[in-house]
């Protein structure tokens, strides 16, 4: 009798200690940042500068730094905007997407070489003027997020071109280590305080910038100011650094954006 429990009990607990193994295998994979780095960067650098040559296709233009390649992925993950033809360009995260002529002050020291021989606004405004969409995602910093609505004017697009700003994201600090310990519930229902920069930077965004061009990130996605979910409901983890989205995540986030916000539009 007690050989058929013990027999009985390890068909109940194999099964669940199988499934925790292989969660968390996952987990630990999503966590190798140069894995997960890779994927970002992919398939945006394939669209780099990419030639607009289909005049029978819209022209959209993606212009920014890694969260940039974060859009690209939430687009490819999900099969978007197939009627467009889509090229981007890489503006480091230490330069920012900004057109001033004061932008130089706002760049360290030791980035301003850099920055110089780095893309930029200024350099894509030709292809920017052949774009019917453009859309400017980035890390966003302070002063760059108050430059905004200079740098929309400096852009001198026209009327029938559509400019749409994606807002800075955040999930915290990603901790692995401990997610491997937490039953899946409690990764359900796990929100992580967002970035120390995040709050007062959207705020910022939020205040200076028209509602038609503005995607809150933040409010669409996180639903709060101050914090952010870190996995599906289906478990799967969103960012694998606090900043970058995981190939699950990508796809997670890109049907919301494109479902709760103006690039319903597109």
């Amino acid at each position: 009798m007690l050989l058929k429990r013990m027999i009985f009990t390890l068909c109940l607990i194999l099964p669940l200690m199988a499934y925790a193994d292989s969660r968390n295998d996952i987990l630990l994979k999503q966590a190798d940042t140069k894995v997960s780095g890779e994927y970002v960067r992919q398939q945006f650098i394939k669209l780099l500068d990419k030639p607009f040559t289909d005049n029978a296709k819209k022209k959209l233009l993606v212009i920014g730094d890694s969260h940039a390649q974060d859009f690209i992925n939430m687009v490819v993950e999900n099969h978007l905007l197939s009627d467009y033809q889509i090229s981007t360009r890489d503006i480091p995260t230490r330069c920012q997407p900004i057109l001033v002529d004061n932008a130089q002050q706002y760049i360290a020291e030791k980035d301003k070489a850099f920055c110089e021989k780095a893309d930029s606004l200024k350099k894509a405004k030709p292809k920017i003027a052949q774009a019917d969409v453009i859309i400017l995602v980035a890390n966003w910093k302070k002063w760059s997020a108050k430059e905004l609505p200079n740098t929309i004017k400096n852009l001198q697009l026209k009327p029938e071109q559509k400019l749409f700003i994606i807002g800075r994201k955040s999930f915290g600090k990603i901790k692995i280590r401990k997610y491997l310990r937490m039953s899946d519930q409690q990764l359900r229902n796990l929100q992580n305080t967002v970035d120390g920069e995040q709050v007062a930077i959207n705020q910022i965004m939020q205040k200076r910038l028209d509602k038609s061009q503005y995607i809150d990130f933040q409010q669409a996605v996180c639903g709060a100011i101050d914090k952010c979910r870190v996995f599906t409901s289906d478990l799967k983890l969103i960012s694998f650094d606090g900043g970058h989205l995981t190939k699950d995540g990508a796809a997670f986030v890109g049907r919301i954006l494109f479902k709760a916000t103006g690039l319903r539009e597109l």
